[in-house]
């Protein structure tokens, strides 16, 4: 075991790809069935939010666009799921935990969409802070964790493109369209900066994560960097930060923002969020009403796989 256990570490140390067949750390793999299923769990929720928005948006143009984004997210769902798969858990394990409160998903989901200006929020903040998670997760230590990332993260950055064209044009619009925007922009911006997790002097896991490769960067790290960006893309659209201490640092190169309410992110994360109880409702109700379908496809496979062997036996 010791001798498993340095060779892992040398990989690891080497930046050599781990993949199914290696021999794993037993919390290395808990570490990722955690991360990833929570990731799984935060597409599947995250089409919530935005799936009520389609049959109200303004135009046909519109709706085509955000069916597809909601269509997007249930395959990124799915990569991760089967990514999940190959560290021992199964599906069914992993719906029970989302279904029980045992898995967590993102915080972000557990909050109301009210105007259509929260899908260019959601798509400009709440997808670019996912990219800004994302992207560095391509090169994370797990091969097939890292190898469903690249597809994600091509599609996640038309969702921001696509969240920012709908501010870019609420703000160039009437007055009640940019109040709708700056209204979408004052909700929607502290649970985004939320999305990257506790501080990292209280996360349990960032420290071991980024040791193992898992992440690359911790979460501080990267919310100081969406922070950055943000700012700048509000200006273009000439929106205000809903952040009275906002302020360039230039000994630092970074701007200072104020006190993040965590309690309220714990609350969230908790189940004690404006929406929880519904998002984990809705999930279990679709669960339940789609079991026929599932197994419906299973008896399927299963008769496919007797016709298969009953014509291998009469060949032989």
């Amino acid at each position: 075991m010791d001798t498993l256990a340095k060779h892992f570490e040398e990989k690891i140390n080497n930046e050599v790809t781990i993949e199914a067949k290696d021999w794993l750390p037993d919390n290395y793999r808990k570490t990722l069935i955690r991360q990833i299923s929570q990731h799984a769990h935060s597409e599947i929720v995250g089409m919530l939010p935005e799936g009520n928005w389609i049959t109200r948006a303004p135009s046909l143009r519109r709706k085509a666009v955000l069916l597809a984004k909601v269509q997007d997210e249930a395959g990124h769902g799915l990569y991760l799921y089967s990514a999940a798969e190959t560290l021992g858990i199964s599906r069914d394990e992993m719906m029970d935990q989302l279904h029980t409160g045992k898995a967590k998903y993102s915080s972000i989901f557990n909050y109301p969409t009210i105007s259509w200006a929260d899908m260019g929020a959601i798509g400009w903040l709440v997808d670019g802070a996912a990219i800004m998670n994302q992207v560095p997760l391509c090169r994370t230590s797990y091969g097939p964790y890292a190898r469903a990332m690249v597809r994600v993260c091509k599609e996640e950055s038309f969702h921001q493109r696509q969240g920012f064209e709908i501010m870019l044009t609420l703000s160039n619009g009437s007055e009640v369209q940019r109040k709708m925007a700056q209204d979408a922009l004052n909700r929607w911006w502290w649970p985004s900066i939320m999305m990257f997790g506790p501080p990292d002097d209280n996360s349990p896991h960032t420290a071991q994560s980024v040791r193992w490769r898992i992440k690359r960067f911790t979460n501080d790290e990267l919310r100081q960097k969406f922070v950055d960006i943000g700012v700048e893309q509000a200006k273009i659209l000439g929106l205000e930060v809903p952040d009275k201490d906002l302020k360039w640092n230039e000994e630092r190169g970074h701007y200072d923002f104020g006190v993040i309410n965590w309690d309220e992110f714990w609350n969230v994360v908790k189940g004690n969020g404006p929406c929880n109880k519904q998002r984990v409702e809705t999930r279990k109700k679709a669960w339940d009403e789609g079991k026929w379908v599932r197994d419906a496809a299973t008896a399927y496979a299963e008769k496919r796989k007797a016709r298969a062997a009953e014509s291998t036996m009469k060949a032989a």
